[in-house]
C-alpha cells in the first residue's frame, strides 16, 4: 500500500515544497491529507524535522524502516545534502513510479490473457482430435487392412 501512496505523497511534497514551505510543515500537511499508511509516517518525520533533526538522517531512516520507499528517502536525502530544490526530482520520483505501476499492471494483463486461453485449449484439443485426426486415422487403418 506505501508504493500505491508514493506517487502522489511525492507530488504533493513538491508542490508543498515548491511553494516555499518549511520542510517540516510541508511534510505534516501531506502526510496529514494522504492518510494511512503513508501519512503516520510523514507526520512523525515532520514533528522530527519541526524539532530540529537533521532532514538526511530522517529520510535515511525512513528508506531503511520501509524499503519500498527507499526511492523517496533517496531523493529527499540527495537534496536536502545538496541544497538543490527537491521539487524536479520528486516530480521525477512520481513520474517513474507510475511508469512502473502502469508498466505492472500491462504484464498481469497480458500474463492473465496467457491465462484464459489454456482451458479453450483444453477444451478444443480433445474436439480437434476427435473430429480432425481419428478419422484420418480409421481411414488409413482401413485402407492398410484392405491392402493386406
Amino acid at each position: 500500500m506505501l508504493i500505491r501512496q508514493l506517487p502522489l505523497s511525492a507530488e504533493l511534497l513538491a508542490a508543498c515544497l515548491g511553494s516555499a514551505a518549511l520542510p517540516s510543515v510541508a511534510v505534516s500537511a501531506v502526510g496529514r491529507s494522504v492518510g494511512a499508511p503513508m501519512g503516520p509516517r510523514l507526520v512523525a518525520i515532520g514533528a522530527e524535522l519541526a524539532l530540529g533533526a537533521p532532514p538526511e538522517l530522517c529520510w535515511a531512516r525512513l528508506g531503511e524502516q520501509h524499503p519500498s520507499l527507499a526511492p523517496l528517502a533517496r531523493c529527499l536525502v540527495r537534496t536536502s545534502l545538496g541544497g538543490a530544490p527537491a521539487a524536479g526530482p520528486l516530480i521525477g520520483l512520481a513520474q517513474g513510479q507510475r511508469a512502473a505501476a502502469a508498466r505492472a499492471a500491462h504484464a498481469r494483463v497480458r500474463r492473465a490473457a496467457v491465462l484464459a486461453t489454456a482451458p479453450l485449449g483444453l477444451c478444443f484439443l480433445p474436439a480437434f482430435v476427435l473430429i480432425g485426426v481419428v478419422p484420418v486415422v480409421i481411414g488409413l487403418t482401413s485402407r492398410f487392412t484392405q491392402a493386406m
